[in-house]
């Protein structure tokens, strides 16, 4: 047993990494802050376009939302930061992995909510441009907001899995909570910081998974 406390829950070591976890820790925050309303608006513009685009658009946005839902997005992310390069596209690490999340999430929320428009009946559309609306009123006031309300669970999972997906920043030594977390486990040779880390991505994942199940219950409850 103390074998297993010295290797995995040295406090020491907890209290001589602590600073790179707080770096790391705030860099994935800020990361968050940034990625997922970008992926929002992105799958918003994605879904809208899908569903009231002309054919030839809306046939081009099923190719980009196959493509980049395939795509595993570490392979995505690598492919950005060092593709792009290549090809006269000079990207630092930050600005790599917004765009690869863009790409990779934008794909996913828009699904989610073109699902969540196309839930919503033609029927009110058509009363909503009898009154006067125009198609673009329409589509701000009436169909998106009850869209969005549909799929809220579906959009609260994704954005709990874009949180997780975080740590592949490490990849590209941004100095996220992963990346910091192994720096310290090398300097010390002690996989505390490892189990610290892990306990901070818990921590943060943990009541968005309750909140959603419990939102889940409520929203059967309802129907």
């Amino acid at each position: 047993m103390d074998l297993i406390v010295e290797n995995f829950f040295n406090l020491k070591v907890l209290a001589e990494t602590a600073p790179y976890l707080v770096r790391g820790f705030l860099v994935m925050i800020e990361l968050c802050l940034i990625v997922i309303p970008v992926g929002l608006i992105g799958g918003t513009i994605v879904a809208v376009l899908g569903s009231y685009g002309i054919p030839w658009l809306r046939w081009l946005l099923v190719v980009y939302v196959d493509l980049f839902r395939s795509l595993p997005p570490l392979v995505l992310l690598v492919f950005v930061y060092q593709g792009l390069p290549m090809m006269g596209v000079d990207i630092p690490a930050l600005g790599a992995v917004v765009l690869s999340f863009l790409l990779n999430t934008s794909a996913y929320y828009g699904e989610i909510i073109r699902a969540g428009i196309e839930s919503i009946p033609r029927g009110q559309q058509e009363a909503a441009r009898s009154t006067g609306m125009t198609r673009i009123q329409t589509l701000a006031y009436i169909v998106l907001p009850q869209a969005i309300r549909n799929v809220v669970p579906d959009l609260i999972s994704n954005t709990l899995e874009v949180i997780k997906l975080t740590s592949i920043a490490s990849v590209v030594a941004l100095p996220e909570l992963l990346r910091m977390a192994r720096l310290a486990q090398g300097s010390t040779y002690n996989p505390t910081p490892l189990i610290a880390a892990a306990a901070i991505y818990l921590a943060v994942c943990w009541p968005i998974v309750r909140f959603l199940s419990r939102f889940e219950r409520r929203m059967t409850a309802k129907a």
